[in-house]
């Protein structure tokens, strides 16, 4: 089993930039795919990004493609997301999860960042 925590979550204005962290702990890093999803009030939690194990492969939703980076470093057992030109429709608590390749959906996640856009 793994632990995850995030990180690196905030208050920013809009058009400004934030990078999420997300450690991992407990099992080996690497036999995981991560992901990053967010919740926003009154909403239900949605996909952001995901990343493959090795960190060669990436896929966004729509909303954040262009904008929004995930990336990983498995020697630091953290995967991150660099999120840039942020909208107020941003505003959401981000959470990491993970899943190995057996999976079919995501069984670990961590507790959640708030991150918060003004406009």
């Amino acid at each position: 089993q793994v632990q995850l925590v995030e990180s690196g979550g905030g208050l920013v204005q809009a058009g400004g930039s934030l990078r999420l962290s997300c450690a991992a702990s407990g099992r080996t890093f690497s036999n995981y795919r991560m992901g990053w999803f967010r919740q926003a009030p009154g909403k239900e939690r949605e996909f952001v990004a995901r990343i493959s194990r090795s960190g060669s492969s990436t896929y966004y939703a729509d909303s954040v493609k262009g904008r929004f980076t995930i990336s990983r470093d498995n020697a630091k057992n953290t995967v991150y997301l660099a999120m840039n030109s942020l909208k107020p429709e941003d505003t959401a608590v981000y959470y990491c999860a993970a899943r190995t390749e057996y999976d079919s959906q995501y069984p670990y996640w961590g507790q959640g960042t708030q991150v918060t856009v003004s406009s």
